[in-house]
């Protein structure tokens, strides 16, 4: 297909399977959608899928309205991609602090038109250095399987201020007080609450009063936080002067002051007070580190890009290797042989990605992973009539150590060329439920990854990076910059990024029909936090089939063939474990941006 139809392409492309009806016996309890009305029509397109935004000059996808516009006015004001994506990170936190916020980590591919060159960065957090897995697991209990999602014992050292830093020292054109500014400001005058993040904070706060039956953990300062008088309604206005603070402060005293000022202080003062072995030599060691961007080439001249372990990124082009050895264009997209290819491909790929994806200064991945032929040995292992009962990890050996959440993607690009694709994250809920005194932000979790059994390559160990489920991507075609997307969601993420490809290289579909269109979502199988399959600690419990989880938009008939095929398929009409998905790319004639974001969030995408 012509390269234009992508973007501009008729509704004639898009198969009656993926816009088929409700199943008979789902029923839609989403608010508004009961009230015996329908959608409206479209002149072109999908029916299900509003137009593509088209700018000349620059062009940012966020999460939030406001976050969007805070992006556009850094880029009108001389600001690079850069800089305007760290200006709406900075929005993000605060306006979707279910999703992000600077208690966490940040991953970023960013392409620099001076270069020609694509640069990721990994700014994701250690563990403490004093604390080793021992003493990590007497705290825990003799019982203790995992690490709790709440509480001090799964922080690690948040890193998304000095990747903002980083980033900004190599690309950034204005100064951070700038960049910051606009956050601030929101802050302390107020914000209104949109609706998607308040049904997120009202589920935060269910989730976080169950948890404390169990745990015991300090949800005292997240509570005067963010709900005081209970969760925030929709439109309601929502002030956060801590947070205000605390970015003034980073501000005016740059990256130091998080981790070696009056700001990381306080944080390591509450930590060791709830428990934690941090010290505040955790956090002034603490570095982010530029890595090598990964491609795979799909299929038409297009290569999915991806950053390597501690993320999961490999294991998206894992799933590109394994897929480009089916032409799946010879079905509709909504047909069962596609959803199982997609399917029985995540969860091979997956199951290389809880064997050997792990902090590589501890243990490397084997190389082996992402050639081509490794992908075409696993799609031999691929029944096209049936799903496999279980798979197993490939063959290799990787180094043993001896002794999947919410998120934010935002995506902006700029009139120089430069590109960034951006992903940050507090991990489970909105984190750990421990915010430090007067500081307006959680602490993430993201050291429930580790796994306790010390063979696992991802095992715990001090000032160790655990396995990381956030992932931004990047698209060239035909070895040129072509697009950078990403789609939130824990063990989603890689599956979803391999949807939008199939989407747009093998069904012709544009930008924003590509994110609205119906997903899968494959649950299940080994994960890295469990024991190393074969271990003294493994007990083999672990569901292999898993669940596929399918969104309303897949026709009754493909269910009920995937379940004679041996797929256990439930349907989900929340779009909730179904991510949130952002995306920019050039247009053909390469003079102009188009962007989209989806209707799973409150999101937009917008330029100028």
């Amino acid at each position: 297909m012509k390269l234009m139809t992508m973007f501009l392409a008729a509704g004639a492309l898009m198969t009656s399977a993926v816009v088929a009806q409700v199943p008979d016996n789902v029923a839609d309890t989403k608010a508004g959608a009961t009230n015996g009305i329908g959608g409206g029509a479209r002149p072109v397109g999908a029916s299900w899928a509003r137009s593509p935004v088209v700018a000349p000059n620059g062009m940012a996808a966020t999460a939030h309205p406001l976050a969007t516009q805070i992006a556009l006015d850094i880029l009108k004001a001389g600001g690079s991609a850069v800089d305007a994506a760290i200006a709406a990170n900075a929005a993000l936190g605060l306006m979707e602090p279910t999703g992000n916020g600077i208690g966490g980590d940040l991953f970023a591919i960013i392409y620099d038109p001076k270069t020609n060159q694509l640069y990721g960065i990994n700014g994701s957090g250690r563990s403490p250095k004093g604390q080793t897995l021992k003493q990590l697991k007497d705290k825990l209990g003799a019982d203790a399987t995992s690490i709790p999602p709440v509480g001090s014992l799964p922080v690690t050292v948040p890193g998304t201020v000095d990747a903002w830093f980083t980033m900004h020292q190599r690309f950034g054109t204005l100064p951070m007080r700038e960049n910051l500014a606009p956050t601030i400001g929101y802050a302390r005058d107020g914000h209104p609450i949109a609706p998607v993040i308040a049904m997120y904070l009202a589920r935060s706060l269910r989730s976080y009063e169950e948890r404390q039956k169990r745990y015991d953990f300090d949800f005292s300062n997240a509570r005067a936080t963010w709900f005081a008088n209970g969760a925030p309604a929709p439109g309601s206005m929502f002030h956060n002067p801590d947070l205000a603070n605390t970015l003034e402060r980073i501000a005016q005293n740059g990256r130091d002051e998080f981790y070696k000022g009056e700001t990381a202080a306080t944080m390591v003062d509450y930590l060791r007070r709830q428990g934690s072995a941090f010290t505040i030599e955790d956090f002034a060691s603490h570095k982010s580190e530029w890595v090598d961007v990964a491609c795979a080439a799909y299929r038409r001249g297009y290569e999915l890009c991806e950053l390597p372990p501690n993320s999961q990124g490999f294991a998206a082009l894992q799933m590109v290797n394994i897929l480009k050895n089916v032409d799946l264009s010879q079905w509709e997209r909504g047909s069962p042989e596609v959803l199982h290819y997609i399917t029985e491909a995540k969860r091979l790929a997956f199951e290389d990605v809880a064997r050997f994806y792990a902090d590589p200064v501890f243990s490397k991945a084997p190389t082996e992973l992402l050639t081509d032929a490794y992908g075409k040995a696993r799609f031999a292992e691929i029944d096209p009539e049936r799903a496999t009962p279980a798979f197993r990890p490939g063959a290799f050996s990787a180094p043993s150590l001896e002794g999947p959440g919410d998120t934010t993607y935002l995506t902006v690009t700029d009139k120089d060329g430069m590109m960034v694709s951006l992903i940050q994250s507090n991990y489970r809920g909105m984190g750990g439920g421990l915010v430090a005194d007067g500081l307006g932000f959680m602490f993430q979790d993201r050291g429930e990854l580790f796994s306790l059994d010390p063979a696992h390559p991802n095992a715990y160990a001090p000032a160790k990076r655990p396995f990381h489920t956030i992932i931004p991507a990047f698209v060239k075609k035909d070895g040129k910059p072509f697009m950078t997307l990403g789609l939130m969601g824990g063990g989603m993420q890689p599956q979803g990024h391999v949807q939008i490809l199939v989407n747009l290289v093998d069904y012709g579909m544009n930008l924003q029909e590509a994110g609205d269109a119906a997903r899968l979502m494959h649950d299940g199988g080994r994960q890295p936090t469990d024991p190393l399959l074969g271990s003294a600690a493994d007990t083999s419990t672990v569901d292999d089939l898993g669940t596929l989880f399918v969104e309303p938009g897949i026709s009754q008939e493909t269910i009920a063939k995937l379940r004679a095929m041996g797929h256990k398929v439930v349907v989900e009409n929340t779009g909730i474990p179904f991510g949130g998905y952002q995306a920019i790319a050039r247009t053909p004639a390469g003079d102009a941006y188009i962007g989209a974001t989806e209707m799973r969030k409150d999101g937009q995408a917008s330029g100028y």
